[in-house]
């Protein structure tokens, strides 16, 4: 299996049309998708698949939602993300992961990376991340890969706006790689 993006123990691919079955799956499950706005239909999952990965991968070169494989075995356990919080400019950093793969490291483990690619190869000036402010497993790992907390923030956009405001994190590259190093 090819990945663009390799850490230790996990790899990164684009999404295909073959990744449709596994995705609904994903956003069937009320305990991955209660800080996600709740499970979605497969039609919603198809809008998603088609406007925000396939079609985003060529739009935002270097951006997008990758797979996140488990090299070991090859089992799809989720997916990391940097691309623009929808309706902003703003690029996000973030991840989703099963169930199974919860508590192993594998959010920050990849989380990092994905930041890495961000500020090194991409030389973006900031990257954010959000979360729930319910969802504080994600906000330490926002905090282990380096962003700081910077209060709380709200979106109007439909995919957010029903969350109400969400704990808020952002670095600029200067600082994150005066703490990490070019190498990390």
């Amino acid at each position: 299996m090819a990945f663009w993006l390799e850490t230790d123990r996990l790899g990164l691919r684009r999404f295909t049309p073959g990744d449709r079955e596994w995705l609904v799956a994903l956003y069937a499950d009320p305990s991955v998708t209660r800080y996600l706005g709740g499970t979605q239909t497969a039609e919603a999952v198809d809008r998603m698949l088609a406007a925000r990965i396939l079609d985003y991968y060529d739009a935002n070169p270097g951006l997008g939602i990758w797979m996140t494989v488990e090299r070991a075995t090859g089992q799809s356990i989720g997916f990391h993300l940097l691309n623009n919080i929808q309706g902003e400019t703003i690029i996000q950093v973030g991840f989703v992961l099963l169930e199974a793969a919860w508590g192993k490291g594998y959010g920050t483990e990849m989380a990092t990376a994905v930041l890495h690619h961000g500020f090194v190869t991409l030389g973006l000036p900031r990257i954010v991340g959000m979360a729930s402010l319910r969802n504080l497993a994600s906000q330490r790992v926002l905090e282990k890969i380096g962003l700081e907390r910077r209060g709380e923030r709200a979106f109007p956009h439909p995919a957010y706006a029903a969350e109400g405001p969400m704990a808020w994190f952002e670095r600029d590259a200067a600082a994150w790689l005066a703490g990490r190093g070019p190498a990390a």
